[in-house]
């Protein structure tokens, strides 16, 4: 049957996926073969053609032109033509001839390739085996989508998301005080919800001024590809709905709610989780529903989970924090008054647990006030028990510490908005560093006072001004240097505002005494208020010192701002000083920097804020040294006493700073002229700001604090982040996938690396188009964070998610053939070593790799039929093949046909003695992880109306249906390798 005859398969060696090919014809020289799925025809030369006949063995299934299947029993030869004889579906014997099998057969499965001679390499074979056994080792770890972002391990934020993304469809609200990472608890939360299949779909709505900070944070910190979304994106897909352009859609606020039309095309998505920032600016009242809160509360009504972002809840009063609650759960949040009675309540619970944590630990006296604190909550006879076991003189340490554990988390999850609301606060979040701000006051230049004298003497010269300059008031009056420029702009011989204007001589002064500090990296950030002022700035320092100071502004391109960055962060050759503008400095990390220098001040409290958060951050080593050099009675002096005494805004953020501007900021802006006006509006300030610090000191939000961390439970999950970002085995799997997709890649010293096409390199991978440059990566979490620059590989990473998905999904080292030279074993002896990979069929959404990832189970078999698994490891063999060249390899398999089908059936028997107990130990895991919710979820719904019925349901449901998934688990064989003893040679 060697010899070529029309009508013969055949496929090509070289090009397998040209799929079934039918000889045409052929001569003593020539053979032309037709392959129909592809369109396409070859023709060969006779002498050793590349490609190979396919053969069918008893037990294969083979499909006809006609679409019907065939399992073979047997076959036979007419006129050099295969007949195959066998079984269809319906049980009826039938024949078969080659030349009627399907063109559209795919030899993709590791058998079938094996017998028809399909070999791939042997580094191959072992990357598919090893990536096997990585995948089903990461996908079980309970950090599975928290470990792989490039963020601190801060154990609230990962308690917030552990807690939120394990929920069936989550609806919360991310309340924390600022600076204290929501933006990074959603990205948490989002992360893990896509990698465990959960969510597919994600709509994040953020106001226009943050739309580039989202943008960057999601794919710096998470890497994770948005599409941003805007009006002139969606007009470029014409009719079709844009919000259909990609699976993650990035969108301004103002755009969306302003426009009722993209509202219809956003609300006809199928969207999976709805993420909405700065949520307490939705308008709401019992009287009124403003636009933005509208579109919101119809999309939270089409959407199963929803993220809300806000400030802290207080800061813009009880009813629109009622608001935010009632577009989570309108069915629990239905009246006001209600809700408003049952606040007042919550005070009390926080009373308790923190009585709860004032009981002796031994058998000690417990104070009557703090046991009656207790009981005042108490509602049940398990609560009872465990507070008589913490007062009781018989019960030991370790009884007592249990039962205060216990009680303390059925108060928590009993009472109150915890399970709808996250919100910390700095009191209980311990790693900020402390703030030291250094007021200079300068006289200002006669150019300066000359605008000044006039502006106080003539109210109308500040209209004037306005027209002519463009800019707006306040900002006219706090920014000289920007009236300065623009009433000059024309006038070329005019000397720039740098070379008169005190600040600037005062700035290099600083930077020369920073430079000298012990202990300091002599590093410093300064940040203006306008694009202009910083290039200007630069440019003035150039000139006057020589000093090379990078600008970072909102003008930059990504590429071109991550340069200014990674400039400024290199300790060894970076420069000393970056010059930032205003929103040039959102979103960015400077933590390795503790100078900063506010140039001049930025007009509201939020941004001044904004400014020091590049700074200060948990997990800063020094304490911030703020700057600020004013002008003596000038506007930029008046603001800066309205900050420091008015708010006390240099010293820790409080969250009131917004409410405080929307108060006070117009007349603030009218006493910025005027000494006498200002004191007042300093004095009423201040007493709204401390009547704010008291309200919330009162708690009516403490118990959402208690709830918002539990240290235990975050502190498993930073041990199992850990153990990820620690795996010796990352590093080894790395260097061999790289190698074998053609990436190289260079040591950078340092942890670092840069990955860039090889020439080689196969197609598709993240970051790595071959007309790119690559990119530079560590695996340390440590570099990474100091590093904007930098990507973090782990096992999240895109790039080792999409090799080893191609890994698994394709055919890529399914099977391979290598020779074993072993002084015991006779020459022409015949191994198998077949991996088979568990296949349990679910929906995504049920994420049932937390209980049974696709498991290995390897099985090796010698000609005799002699299970070999346990005495020959999979390292231990590997190291010892060598390699074979195909043509040899194809030889091999066609001489040992029938002994490989009957090794490949014995190996399948070996292996399906495994699977009933894979099976067991993933239905046990499953088990314990769910009942156990279950069970907890069920006592919790009994007193707090917080636990939605759809919630207890959909968790029913998904233990149901996982336990029928796990039951249909089957083993297919997933890689085979065959494996030819040949003769040691002699030394």
């Amino acid at each position: 049957m060697s010899d070529f005859s029309p009508g013969q398969r055949w496929i090509s060696d070289g090009e397998a996926e040209l799929g079934l090919g039918t000889v045409l014809n052929c001569d003593n020289r020539m053979v032309t073969v037709l392959f129909a799925a592809s369109q396409e025809t070859r023709t060969y030369s006779t002498r050793q053609p590349p490609l190979t006949r396919v053969v069918f063995g008893s037990g294969d299934r083979v499909q006809s032109t006609e679409g019907w299947q065939l399992i073979v029993d047997d076959s036979k030869e007419v006129n050099g033509l295969i007949v195959y004889i066998g079984e269809d579906s319906q049980g009826h014997w039938r024949e078969l001839p080659e030349a009627q099998l399907a063109d559209t057969m795919q030899f993709d499965q590791a058998r079938d390739r094996l017998l028809t001679g399909q070999v791939d390499r042997n580094d191959w074979f072992d990357l598919r085996y090893r990536t096997l056994h990585h995948h089903q080792r990461t996908e079980r770890n309970p950090a599975l989508g928290l470990s792989g972002p490039k963020v601190d391990l801060i154990p609230h934020q990962l308690y917030i998301a552990d807690e939120v993304a394990n929920r069936h469809a989550p609806r919360v609200l991310l309340a924390d005080e600022v600076g204290l990472g929501k933006t990074i608890e959603a990205g948490l939360v989002l992360h893990r919800l896509l990698l465990s299949g959960r969510a597919e779909r994600a709509l994040i709505l953020v106001p226009d001024s943050l739309s580039h900070q989202w943008l960057v944070e999601l794919l710096r910190r998470f890497a994770l590809d948005v599409t941003l979304l805007d009006e002139q994106q969606s007009q470029a897909h014409g009719h079709a709905n844009p919000f259909e352009s990609g699976q993650l859609i990035l969108a301004s606020q103002q755009w969306l709610f302003a426009d009722p039309y993209r509202q219809q095309q956003a609300e006809a998505c199928a969207w999976d989780i709805l993420i909405v920032d700065e949520a307490h600016h939705l308008d709401w009242t019992p009287e009124h529903t403003g636009p933005g809160y509208a579109c919101v509360e119809r999309m939270a009504s089409l959407i199963p989970a929803i993220l809300l972002l806000t400030a802290t809840p207080e800061q813009m009063g009880l009813t629109s924090h009622f608001a935010r609650l009632r577009l989570l759960d309108p069915d629990r949040y239905h009246d006001l008054e209600t809700f408003k009675h049952e606040e007042q309540g919550y005070v009390r619970v926080a009373d308790a647990i923190e009585a709860l944590d004032r009981l002796p630990v031994d058998d000690g006296e417990v104070a009557q006030s703090d046991y009656d604190a207790i009981t005042t909550v108490i509602d049940d006879p398990d609560s009872q028990a465990l507070l008589d076991i913490l007062t009781t003189t018989e019960s030991d340490e370790q009884q007592r510490a249990s039962a205060r554990s216990q009680l303390r988390d059925q108060l928590l999850d009993r009472h109150g908005t915890g399970r709808v609301m996250f919100r910390n606060s700095r009191r209980h979040v311990a790693g900020f560093p402390e703030r030291n701000v250094h007021i200079t006051t300068l006289e200002a230049p006669a150019a300066y006072r000359r605008l000044l004298r006039r502006l106080e003497r003539d109210e109308e010269y500040l209209d004037e001004l306005l027209i002519a300059t463009g800019l707006d008031h306040p900002e006219a009056v706090l920014y000289l240097d920007a009236m300065y420029r623009q009433l000059h702009a024309q006038a070329p011989d005019t000397s720039p505002w740098w070379q008169f204007d005190p600040r600037v001589n005062w700035l290099l002064e600083r930077l020369q005494a920073v430079g000298k500090e012990e202990g300091s990296n002599g590093k410093m950030l300064v940040i203006t208020h306008h694009r202009e002022t910083a290039l200007e700035l630069a440019e003035g320092l150039r000139t006057l010192e020589g000093i090379q100071a990078p600008v970072f502004h909102e003008g930059m391109s990504l590429v071109e701002r991550d340069r200014a960055a990674a400039e400024f962060a290199d300790d060894e050759t970076g420069c000393q000083v970056l010059i930032c503008s205003e929103i040039g400095s959102e979103g960015r990390n400077f933590q390795f920097c503790h100078h900063l220098v506010m140039f001049d001040l930025p007009p509201h409290p939020d941004q001044l804020e904004q400014r020091i958060g590049r700074l200060d951050r948990i997990g800063q080593q020094h304490a911030i040294d703020i700057h600020v050099p004013v002008f003596n009675d000038s506007p930029g002096e008046r603001l800066l006493r309205w900050y420091r005494d008015g708010m006390e805004a240099f010293g820790a953020p409080t969250g009131v700073g917004s409410e405080l501007y929307d108060a006070f900021g117009d007349a603030l802006a009218d006493a910025l002229l005027n000494d006498e006006e200002l004191q007042e509006v300093i004095d009423e300030t201040h007493s709204m700001y401390q009547s704010r610090l008291r309200e919330y000191a009162a708690g009516r939000h403490r118990l959402l604090e208690h709830n918002a961390c539990r240290h235990d439970r975050a502190q498993t999950v930073i041990d199992s982040i850990r153990e990820l970002d620690d795996d010796p085995a990352l590093p080894r799997y790395l260097d061999r996938a790289l190698d074998v997709f053609g990436v190289d890649d260079t040591s950078l010293g340092g942890d670092l690396i840069h990955l860039k096409p090889g020439p080689q390199m196969l197609d598709g991978l993240p970051g790595l188009a071959k007309e790119e440059a690559g990119f530079t990566a560590t695996l340390s979490r440590q570099c990474a964070l100091a590093r904007d620059d930098v990507q973090r590989l782990s096992w999240e990473h895109p790039l080792l998610r999409e090799i080893m998905g191609r890994i698994l999904s394709g055919t890529m080292g399914n099977t391979a053939l290598a020779l074993l030279k072993h002084p015991a074993i006779p020459a022409g002896r015949l191994m198998v070593e077949l991996v088979f990979r568990t296949h349990c069929p679910a929906p995504k959404r049920l994420h049932v790799n937390r209980f049974l990832p696709a498991t290995a189970v390897r099985v090796l078999l010698d000609e005799s039929g002699i299970n070999l698994t346990d005495k020959v490891s999979f390292n231990g063999l590997s190291k010892n093949l060598q390699k074979v060249k195909k043509a040899v390899a194809r030889d091999l398999i066609k001489n040992r046909h029938d002994q490989l089908r009957e090794m490949l059936s014995n190996g399948e028997r070996e292996a399906d003695r495994e699977l009933p107990s894979i099976v067991e130990a993933a239905q046990t895991r499953m088990r314990k992880t769910l009942d156990g919710e279950l069970i907890r979820l069920q006592a919790l719904a009994r007193h707090n109306p917080s636990v939605r019925p759809d919630e207890l349901q959909a968790l029913q449901d998904e233990r149901s249906a996982l336990n029928g998934a796990l039951d249909n688990t089957r083993l297919r064989l997933d890689a085979a390798r065959v494996i030819v003893t040949v003769e040691q040679e002699e030394r």
